[in-house]
């Protein structure tokens, strides 16, 4: 009888210690998926990003850790401002938690940390910070490319190699709705696209490709690569047509023999070069329409972008410097709104009103005409977001 009782006990200890290491087990698998994307990451030439992260593990051990959205911007010069704008124009309206991923030149890097620590408090974001880095052989070559700095996108690939997919945008971009939904055209992708940008104007007639360009360029009118959704993971694997061998070349190999073949005849440095890579692979690109890249040149010599004016303008593209001068006041107002504008729910709701009067003092020029496409979709992503019950959101 006794030998039948220290074998029930037996088994029952057993049991409890095994109950015990599954529960264990669950709660590091949560706790490293809430944390996951932290940290920084190894640079071309070897430089290191620096990271920051702000996770916190669900209170409900049942509830699965949500996958955070990466986001890449490259900051060089005098683009602190507008870079922290445009993050703020993420964090504002998105649902799901961010991933930062910035490359700014070192002095930069002490300011932008002060800025999203002081974020803290938000817990919707974590950021890594990485030096500018170029393969070291040619680093001088790359970077003075068209504008300092802005050929650091075309090796993202390759410095964030454990990064999926990634969504990069230019210092001068404003998100208008939330990230999320950018994000969710990863899922319209087939199987052969890698990539998704906007074409670079929509009326041919005052195109820039199709008039001047000395090099071959995607579709009718050549794609803008100032926002530019990316599946990493298939850029890696790739193996790219080119018209400089019959071998096809992986995405690290095709850039440098590029460059040095076209350089000459490129205008708008890194943009040109993709535009050449996907005129030979135009299976691998998903071109998403203008409201996602909303520019001047959509609105500058009279409206030309029919998804904005049906739908509003979803990203909105300050090139051309309009942010900070004014040639172009519509596009220097939803800029303003935004920089002055805080995290309190309060403010952000009450941002409209005094932006609409702004707006409505721009209608001397074809863009501020056509004011009410600014914002129409700011307006939804506001209501949205902030005037809805919780429950709702």
């Amino acid at each position: 009888m006794r030998r039948y009782l220290r074998i029930v006990v037996l088994c029952l200890a057993c049991g409890f210690c095994s109950l015990l290491y599954a529960f264990s087990q669950l709660a590091v698998s949560l706790r490293e998926g809430a944390q996951g994307g932290v940290g920084g990451g190894s640079g071309v030439g070897g430089g290191r990003g620096r990271g920051r992260g702000r996770s916190r593990l669900p209170a409900d051990l049942n509830v699965q850790p949500i996958q955070r959205m990466h986001l890449a911007v490259v900051a060089c010069g005098e683009r602190l401002e507008e870079t922290v704008t445009m993050l703020k124009s993420a964090i504002i309206f998105s649902i799901r938690p961010l991933q930062f991923h910035i490359f700014a030149e070192d002095q930069l890097h002490d300011s932008f940390k002060g800025i999203l620590d002081s974020w803290s408090f938000l817990q919707t974001f974590n950021y890594s910070l990485y030096p500018i880095t170029f393969p070291s052989e040619n680093a001088a070559e790359w970077k003075k490319l068209f504008k300092p700095c802005a050929s650091q996108r075309l090796f993202l690939p390759l410095i964030l190699k454990e990064v999926d997919s990634l969504l990069y945008v230019d210092t001068d971009i404003l998100f208008l709705r939330p990230v999320d939904d950018i994000w969710s055209l990863l899922k319209k992708f087939n199987s052969t696209q890698i990539a998704a940008m906007a074409p670079e104007h929509e009326e041919p007639r005052i195109g820039w490709y199709n008039r001047f360009a000395r090099h071959p360029y995607y579709g009718k009118t050549g794609v803008n690569s100032g926002v530019m959704l990316m599946n990493m993971t298939r850029m890696r694997r790739k193996y790219f047509k080119n018209d400089m061998t019959t071998v096809r070349l992986l995405w690290g190999d095709i850039l440098m023999p590029l460059l040095k073949k076209y350089k000459l005849n490129i205008t708008w440095g890194d943009q040109d070069l993709l535009n050449i890579i996907f005129f030979h692979n135009p299976e691998s690109l998903f071109v998403f329409p203008c409201q996602w890249n909303y520019r001047p040149d959509h609105c500058i010599y009279g409206s030309n972008c029919q998804e904005a004016e049906a739908e509003g303008i979803f990203i909105l593209h300050g090139n051309r410097g309009v942010y900070h001068d004014d040639k172009q006041p519509a596009f220097r107002a939803i800029y303003e709104a935004l920089r002055n504008c805080s995290f309190k729910d309060d403010n952000i709701r009450s941002l409209l009103k005094p932006l609409e009067l702004e707006l409505q003092k721009t209608v001397h020029t074809y863009c501020g005409k056509i004011y009410k496409i600014f914002i129409k979709q700011l307006t939804k992503s506001i209501q949205d977001r902030y005037d809805r019950p919780p429950k709702e959101r």
